[in-house]
This record gives C-alpha cells, structure tokens and sequence, in this order.
C-alpha cells in the first residue's frame, strides 16, 4: 500500500501540493479533462482498466465538479483507493504547445506530469493534446541522457504479427540524428515488449532505393549502416505497404508521416468494417450469411480494432508518458492504461535507461571513430 494512502478517505480531494509520495505501485496519475470525450471516457475507461488490473492505484486530475459524479457511477473505481486532484484549468486540443507549456502549470495536463516527476505516481496517461503533452512531458521529465527528443512509440496489427512504429506524432520535422536515436529506442522496446531478440528495423520511404527520400532519411541510412550491432538487424527502406506485411518488426519515421500512417491505418479500418455492415445488411440472403460467418468476423474485428493498439508511449523520456488517441471511447482508454501500468510494473523505464546509456554510448563512440577515419 502507498505511504499516505491509509490515512485518507477513498476518494478525497486534495491540492496539487497535497499528494505525498508512493513508494510502489503501479500507480498512475490521469489527465481527466484530456480527449474529446473527456472526463466521461477517462473515468469510464479507468474503471474499466481496474477490472483487468483490480491491484491499479489512480490519481485522477480534473474538474471536482464534473469528474466526481461519474465517478460516483461507476463500479469499482468509486470503491477504489483512488486519488482526486481538482483543477478547473484544462489544454485546448487547439492550443499550441508553448503556449500551453507556459500558461498550463495549473492545468489537469501539468499536474497529473507533475505527479510522476514528484514520485507520487509511476506513469501517467493523458488523451489531450499531443504536441502539449510532448512538450510538458520533455520539460517536467527531462530526457534520458544521450536522447535529444521523445518518440511516440505503438504497434501495428501486421500479416506476421505486430511491427512497433515510431515516431507517430511527437515531432513533425527530423534530423538524421533524430531517426538514428528512434531507430535504437525502437528496437530496446521492441525487444522487451514483444521478446524479439534480434528484431529488423527498416526506414519509412518512397522508395527502396539508396538514392531516394529526403536528407534526413538517407543520413540516417548511412548511420545504421555503419552500425553494427548484435541486437537488431538494420534492413534499409521500406514503404507503406511494408507496414501492414510486416516486413520489418521496427518501422522508423518523423512524427508528421508517421501520425498520416496511423491516421490512414485507423480509418480504414472502420471504412472496411462498414462496408462490411452495409454488404451483411443488404438483403436477407445476406443476413444468413453473416450468421454463418458472424465468429470468423467477430475475430477479424477484434484484431484490427483500432482501441486495442491505444496507447502510445513518449520513449527518450525521464519517466512514463502515455498518450491516449483523443477520439478514443473508454474501452480504447483503459487499453492505454493497461499499457501504463504494464511499462511500470515491469520496470520498463530502468531497462531502457540502461541499454540506452550502454548500447548508444558504445555505438556512437564507434560511429564517430568510423566517421573520422572515413574523412
């Protein structure tokens, strides 16, 4: 049980200032008024993460008068030893990150930050803006020490399985250092996540071709390619059909192709899953057959169901950022807790944070001496 949790009454409201510090967990702070259905989602979708996780700790930050209510609604979350931070200030989906950044020390965004960087949770997960939520992360947390910017990391339903992509939003534009630092991020969390042990890694192009692709995409090339490494295997470019073939277990990008990727990916899937309704619908001959099908159906709707690969994770961080897609429903929110709670309860922080400073040290002090007989 977390140090202070004993004392208090289930469910108070305490200030920012208030919340002491928990020495184990998994606890995870919640930005409540984060995503367009916030707080409905956020509330709904934390009692549903505590019906798979009964053993979760929450603090919830957001507006007493409106997240309260649904909390009294809900099932186990009322009865839960839950946290709640009140603040009526919130980040608009439209605000920009620096200004959210200088006028959100008191938005529900900053505080559940806060939470994490003051040891009073383990991770925390927000639906709200992505850009601000970069932002206010790479302040509060810091970075890892060698990482000059965070990456939102998730995973891809493939022919061959899952393929982790990144970067899906955080950073529109991207230097050659920036996708090599992706590049080794993607394959430690490829590893530890899904238990490769060699995973590829391939660069998001136009094309195959050494020649093709932008500056930044073929510098990073050449670093990878000098690179040699006994923990991935560096396959050179792939394109967007490679995505969903699952030619490469880690796909690298920026952050502006990598969110039209996800975007794409996640529209067409409701596209083919109303075609499918209309076709079913259309006539009784129709409806029988859907009958017959419905289980093989069931199936393949589970699988490209967007909600079950919610929850993007900022690697490079100084601590566990989760974001939520922002249109998500509360069954894709408890999914982006779920993955929270998981990075925590299997220090997935502190094995980052060492291979990063072992394995990138290592490889960029090779890196540079092969630069430097090269010139």
């Amino acid at each position: 049980m977390p140090r202070g949790f004993e004392t208090r009454r289930v469910g108070c409201v305490f200030s920012p200032d208030d919340v002491e510090h928990m020495v184990d967990g998994p606890t995870l702070a919640l930005d409540a008024m984060g995503g367009d259905n916030a707080p409905d989602i956020v509330v709904r979708g934390a009692d549903i993460a505590l019906e798979r996780l009964p053993d979760l700790k929450l603090i919830l930050v957001g507006d007493e008068t409106r997240v309260r209510p649904l909390i009294e609604k809900t099932k186990r979350l009322r009865n839960s030893n839950y946290t709640l931070i009140h603040t009526d200030k919130e980040v608009a989906a439209s605000e920009k990150p620096s200004v959210a950044l200088r006028s959100g020390r008191d938005s529900s965004m900053r505080i559940a930050i806060n939470q994490v960087a003051e040891g009073a949770a383990n991770g925390v997960v927000s639906a709200g803006n992505t850009g601000a939520l970069m932002a206010m992360s790479k302040f509060v947390l810091r970075m890892c020490p060698g990482i000059e910017r965070p990456a939102i990391a998730s995973f891809f339903p493939t022919k061959r399985g899952e393929t982790c992509m990144l970067d899906l939003g955080a950073n529109v534009d991207c230097d050659a250092e920036n996708l090599f630092q992706f590049a080794l991020m993607g394959e430690i969390f490829s590893r530890m996540v899904l238990g490769l042990n060699k995973p590829t890694v391939g660069l998001l192009n136009v094309g195959s071709e050494e020649q093709k692709g932008s500056e930044a995409v073929r510098g990073a090339a050449a670093k990878l390619r000098e690179t040699t490494s006994d923990n991935f295997e560096y396959i050179g470019f792939v394109e967007g059909d490679d995505i969903t073939a699952g030619t490469v277990d880690v796909i690298v990008t920026d952050g502006f192709s990598g969110n039209i990727a996800l975007k794409t990916a996640e529209g067409t899937s409701r596209m083919i899953t109303q075609f499918l309704r209309d076709a079913f619908r259309s006539s009784w001959s129709a409806r029988i057959g859907y009958l017959l099908c419905r289980g093989a159906l069931d199936q393949m709707r589970k699988r490209l169901d967007p909600r079950r690969y919610n929850g993007a994770v900022f690697l490079g961080l100084n601590g566990i950022s989760v974001k939520s897609h922002g249109g998500t429903d509360e069954f894709g929110f408890a999914n982006a807790v779920c993955v929270a709670a998981d990075m925590c309860r299997y220090d997935f922080l502190d094995k980052v944070k060492e291979e990063i400073a072992l394995y990138g040290n290592s490889e960029s002090a090779a890196l540079t001496r092969q630069t430097s007989v090269a010139s």
